[in-house]
């Protein structure tokens, strides 16, 4: 009787130490590769967006695609830009190697010191780990509807 709960135990044991955990990474880390990459596109530093994305990162906005290389010429074809975006209503999915989010956009932008444009984007990432460091992977925005 004795051998048996014995063999039970280790049983339990085993099993128990078999199981993979579900780790899970902190979601604010997400965020902050976010904001970090908006503040890059505020200063049109391309060197800013690079060192928070991936390599193979693209851009989904209005319709066009777009890589950093892209969208920064893109900014620039406008010879002053200015943005503040805010950002809120987050819903943050991560475990240890991935992760994604949605969220609303507030931008207010100037172009060329004269227009003055307000948007308000539904937008949605995907982040992955990439030398141990979270890289953002991909973003799709869409102007949102009222």
């Amino acid at each position: 009787m004795k051998s048996s709960i014995l063999f039970l135990v280790i049983q339990v044991g085993l099993l128990t130490a078999c199981q993979q955990t579900n780790q899970k990474d902190d979601p604010e880390k997400l965020k902050s590769v976010l904001m970090d990459y908006f503040n890059g596109i505020k200063s049109r530093d391309i060197n800013k967006m690079n060192a928070v994305t991936t390599t193979d990162f693209v851009l989904f906005e209005d319709g066009q695609v777009f890589n950093n290389d892209s969208f920064v010429n893109f900014l620039n074809s406008f010879s002053k830009f200015n943005a503040d975006y805010k950002f809120d209503n987050f819903k943050i999915n991560v475990d240890n190697n991935t992760g994604n989010m949605r969220y609303f956009n507030h931008g207010e932008l100037t172009i060329n010191d004269t227009t003055h444009l307000t948007f308000n984007w539904v937008e949605s990432a995907t982040f992955k780990k990439v030398d141990n460091m979270w890289k953002l992977e991909f973003v799709h925005s869409t102007v949102r509807k009222q």
